[in-house]
């Protein structure tokens, strides 16, 4: 597979970067060039292949050739969300064994206090300027040595989801022993899109820590491409980005399709979208109304794929497929799919169940985590894996999800896990028992809903809300903190202990079905 250090030669001035709001450019010879520095600076300061690395940045147009470095030095990376709390983000580098942690300028309040939490030798370098505790990123692969390596392992990226304990927990794929242009690692996941070649212009408008920005965007530089970055996602600025750059491909969530046809028509309609060849989405269900007026809109350009971090199968979906199975995310392009029920036994056509992906292979670990790694696995084909959806086959092969994995929360893309939050409150010493879930929203798609059991002795009051939001804000990202704080007497626990979630959640879906009558 070409990789950026094959356009270095061929097109070296053309951008493979460009950052939306400014227009700065990274050219290929810059990005390779950097690439190589920054591998060869790691692999001098004693990393070797296997080894990971962790990155904390916004949406930066430097974001890429630390990607690009770790994948032609057989090096894990760690990209971690933003908007974590300090606390979280020390987490992940100490439990990823990152051996070099990265950060700006921008992100220092947040990565400063991280030093103190990881291992001195753990390598630490700031773009844009420094704080203490960093050294210049600049500085450091400057005077790195620019000559590429005669090996060039390939690397893997290892994100974070959700543990058996509340933590995340890193998905860990096997490094195969090829080199980072092997022509074998062929498959890419913009090739199944409309003429996906050189001439690609794709915008991301999420955040490059998560898994699909990240891998869609790479995976056009496999192409000879060029990608837009956007800081963050605003309805028109996305529309004017598409214009301005002539963007012909760009992922979204479903979330950002609904802000963009609540724009007032005039506003929606003035902008010259013809350069657009795809619109992909994925990440959460799509409103089919909604995909119905953005067929109509754009034409049958708006493709749609559904996968998980995980990797352990994907399935992809054109707009005129969609509009003759409505509601499917398509047919598998990667794995074959198989459904099953409680027993791991397969289950006929249109029966909904567990969605199990058969590969050659396990494609993945829960790094750290062998309960919810087992727990993945069928019970009797240990190369069938599950990430916990639910879905049917109809007779054509087409894949239908309905229900998601259990009770973890998706608003507006990004994933909230319930036990994360649950395992923060309960610390409180005012609370002795919570749920977590999500509950419908138009826009978000979920919002997170918290009904809390207070200890003994106090009663209901705003600022008890007040004062458990500001708990949850000081150990956990922002977006975490529920919308609604309820309190109940007593929470539902089954003979066993185990908190019947579920039960509560139906009620409060019942509740809202008859307030809406």
């Amino acid at each position: 597979m070409p990789y950026p250090g094959a356009f270095a030669q061929s097109t070296p001035e053309k951008p493979a970067v460009i950052f939306g709001p400014t227009g700065e450019q990274v050219t290929y010879a810059e990005l390779n060039d950097r690439s190589i520095r920054l591998a060869n600076l790691l692999r001098d300061s004693g990393l070797v292949a296997g080894d990971a690395i962790a990155v904390l940045a916004e949406n930066h147009v430097r974001y890429f050739e630390i990607y690009w470095a770790a994948i032609r030095a057989g090096y894990y990376i760690t990209p971690i969300n933003s908007h974590l709390a300090p606390e979280e983000i020390a987490y992940q580098v100490v439990d990823s064994n990152s051996k070099a942690f990265i950060s700006t300028l921008r992100m220092a309040g947040e990565a400063r206090p991280v030093l103190e939490q990881i291992d001195p030798s753990v390598r630490r370098l700031m773009i844009d300027g420094t704080v203490s505790g960093f050294e210049s990123y600049e500085q450091a692969i400057a005077g790195a040595s620019a000559e590429q390596p005669s090996e060039q392992p390939r690397g893997d990226a290892m994100l974070y989801s959700s543990g058996t304990t509340g933590r995340p927990k890193g998905i860990k794929r096997p490094l195969r022993d090829v080199q980072v242009d092997d022509p074998s690692v062929s498959f890419s996941m913009l090739s199944l899109t409309r003429d996906a070649d050189s001439s690609v212009v794709y915008l991301v408008p999420a955040p490059l820590y998560h898994g699909a920005a990240l891998f869609w965007s790479s995976s056009v530089h496999t192409l000879g491409g060029t990608v837009i970055v956007m800081p963050k996602f605003g309805p028109e600025e996305f529309l004017g980005a598409i214009e301005r750059f002539g963007v012909t491909h760009a992922q979204v969530v479903p979330t950002m399709l609904i802000r963009i046809l609540k724009l007032p028509s005039e506003r929606r309609l003035a902008y010259d979208l013809s350069s657009l060849r795809s619109l992909i989405h994925a990440a959460a269900p799509c409103p089919p109304e909604a995909k119905e007026q953005f067929i109509e809109w754009l034409g049958p350009i708006v493709d749609e794929y559904y996968s998980g971090t995980e990797g352990s199968g994907i399935t992809f979906i054109t707009s005129q497929e969609w509009l003759n199975h409505r509601g499917s995310v398509g047919r598998p392009i990667l794995g074959i799919p198989h459904i099953c029920d409680e027993f791991g036994d397969e289950l006929p056509v249109g029966t909904p169940g567990t969605i199990y992906f058969e590969q050659p292979r396990a494609p993945f670990e829960y790094h750290g985590d062998d309960r919810k790694t087992r727990e993945s696995r069928h019970p009797r084909h240990g190369n069938w894996t599950a990430i916990g959806d639910v879905g049917y086959l109809d007779q054509d092969g087409y894949l239908y999800l309905t229900d998601r994995r259990s009770f973890m929360i998706i608003s507006g893309g990004v994933n909230i896990y319930p036990a994360e939050i649950e395992s923060c409150l309960i610390m409180n010493e005012k609370v002795a028992d919570v749920a977590v879930f999500g509950l419908p929203d138009p826009e978000m798609g979920e919002f997170v809903q918290a009904v809390v059991q207070l200890a003994p002795g106090l009663q209901p009051a705003e600022e008890t809300q007040d004062e458990l939001r500001a708990f949850i804000r000081s150990h956990l990202a922002g977006y975490k903190v529920p919308r609604r704080i309820d309190f109940r007497a007593e929470l539902p626990r089954l003979e066993t202990g185990k908190l019947a979630k579920h039960l509560l959640r139906q009620e409060y879906l019942a509740a809202a079905d008859l307030s809406g009558r």
